[in-house]
């Protein structure tokens, strides 16, 4: 099976359905069909690309990012989302390593046309898909002229759909290589295994990301309506699913925790809202708590992965969920679920020996989903595929219910006097204090203790907190090593285009 056919499913399964509402703008699953189709003709017929040719997207979340999705795949085309969030490095980097054949922009990023244009030379087209005319130095990405292509090939299930780029820490990100039948199986588990169908789905995440990309694909195949916010912020987000009825989502913690802690949240009616599905980053229990007392009839569904796995591993399910909170069960709250169908997790040692339940190691992975490996990255690719396993590069453990717990990246595992510190635990910890909106805990330098534990801390709006209450606060309630040593008061976290927090910014 292949992506094009989650498509051809909704349109004859779901044809008279809406597939589309975003402003003024609705079509059917009927409808999305043939511009898919007619998308798929103008790549080809008229800006003269040729299977397996790169297509980079660089937009908001809009329609137009949904048609670009199955027009690449109608053409044979390997489409190339790029972080909304990056610097100019960053797309120019990833521009030149994947020798992207064409882009599409909105009035967003139209403004970096001309240095990508100077800068990406493999680059012949730049497609404008945003609102209004087409700017000077782009081509609309307009097709309604066009007829529908109707002999496009037949994708092989190891054919490559799209190059997913990760971020990089040293030499520039690398793009997962991710193949149509990495995606369609991954699309299948969560669908299958996790979530319920509903009726209109909001592109809240953003649209490059393998956890919104996941869910549009089934979501396709259900026949639910795609409706839209061009970027995320809470009220917007808010007035949306009020505005839509919105009843399925995706958001990452940070997300959560701006829309339940806003001044206005009680003045939106939000009950449409049956599934949130939320990840990328883990969600503090206190946080977690107030998201599902504020928001009593919905379920809430945690997706652990990596883009590299296309992307969900394992979820904690709305039973998992209910089952727990009302009993008092904490523990599999703080876990990442159990794996989907058709996948297999081990968690394993230096020596990729299996360590005993409830013991720390890496977290390793494989099934339909794992990627082809990394474009043009072949050294890399041998050492985090070896034995056919993915090298997540993420700490966890596994308990004898088969719930697995992720503690932290590998090489963010701080270690003050050699114990191992994962530093979500310490947040979680901290974000049990009344005044903390926000933390994120980091190693820093130490001459005494080869690493010391730093919480960066954002207090919410009217209170007051002192480094020396966070400590303490810490101090009572969990084992001295783990607690920070110093705090850093912030506005606000640094994040990237996902939500996560860049701690990479913090150590600096």
């Amino acid at each position: 099976m292949n992506l094009l056919y989650r498509l051809r499913h909704a349109e004859t399964q779901h044809a008279t359905k809406l597939a589309v509402i975003d402003g003024e703008t609705r079509y059917t699953y009927a409808e999305f069909g043939v511009r898919a189709r007619k998308g798929a003709a103008l790549l080809l017929d008229v800006f003269g690309l040729s299977r397996g040719e790169r297509v980079a997207t660089l937009m908001l979340n809009r329609p137009e990012y949904l048609e670009a999705y199955f027009a690449c795949h109608f053409a044979g085309l390997l489409i190339v989302p790029l972080n909304i969030r990056w610097g100019i490095e960053d797309f120019v980097f990833s521009l030149n390593d994947s020798e992207t054949s064409a882009i599409l922009v909105d009035e967003r990023f139209v403004p970096l046309v001309a240095t990508l244009r100077q800068r990406c030379p493999s680059i012949r087209e730049f497609l404008y898909a945003g609102d209004g005319p087409a700017p000077e130095g782009t081509v609309a990405f307009a097709f309604d002229a066009m007829n529908p292509l109707t002999d496009a090939v037949e994708p092989e299930t190891d054919d490559i759909a799209g190059l997913f780029y990760t971020s990089g820490t040293t030499g520039g990100p690398k793009a997962a290589m991710l193949t149509h039948g990495n995606l369609y199986a991954n699309a299948v588990h969560i669908m299958m295994d996790a979530i319920p169908r509903t009726d209109v789905y909001l592109h809240a995440a953003p649209m490059f990301h393998l956890a919104d990309l996941t869910n549009l694909y089934q979501t396709t195949f259900r026949g639910t309506t795609h409706t839209f916010v061009r970027a995320f912020d809470p009220e917007g987000f808010m007035r949306a699913v009020q505005s839509q009825r919105a009843n399925s989502t995706v958001l990452v913690p940070t997300m959560i925790n701006m829309v339940v802690n806003h001044p206005k949240f009680d003045e939106y009616d939000l009950s449409s809202l049956q599934v949130v599905l939320y990840g990328a980053s883990p969600m503090p229990l206190p946080l977690l708590e107030v998201a599902m007392r504020k928001f009593p009839n919905c379920g809430f569904i945690q997706g652990y992965g990596m883009t590299e796995t296309s992307p969900i591993l394992t979820v904690l399910t709305i039973a998992d969920h209910q089952a727990a909170w009302p009993a008092g069960q904490w523990n599999p709250l703080q876990s990442a679920g159990r794996p989907v169908m058709g996948v297999e997790i081990r968690v394993v040692d230096d020596f990729d020996c299996d360590v005993p339940l409830g013991t720390p190691g890496e977290i390793i992975a494989r099934g339909a989903n794992r990627m082809k490996g990394y474009w043009n990255r072949d050294a890399v690719n041998a050492d985090v595929l070896r034995g056919g396993w993915m090298h997540t590069g993420d700490m966890g453990a596994m308990d004898e219910l088969g719930f697995l717990y992720v503690m932290d990246r590998k090489k963010d595992m701080i270690k003050p006097g050699g114990e191992n510190v994962f530093s979500p635990e310490v947040e979680a910890m901290i974000m049990t204090h009344p005044a903390v909106l926000e933390t994120a805990v980091v190693g820093i330098p130490s001459e005494k203790w080869g690493e010391a534990i730093r919480a960066v801390v954002v207090v919410r709006s009217g209170a007051e907190l002192s480094e020396a209450e966070v400590i303490a606060h810490c101090r009572a309630r969990m084992t001295h090593f783990k607690c920070p040593t110093s705090v850093v008061f912030l506005d606000a976290l640094p994040k990237g285009g996902t939500g996560k927090v860049l701690k990479t910014a913090l150590r600096g």
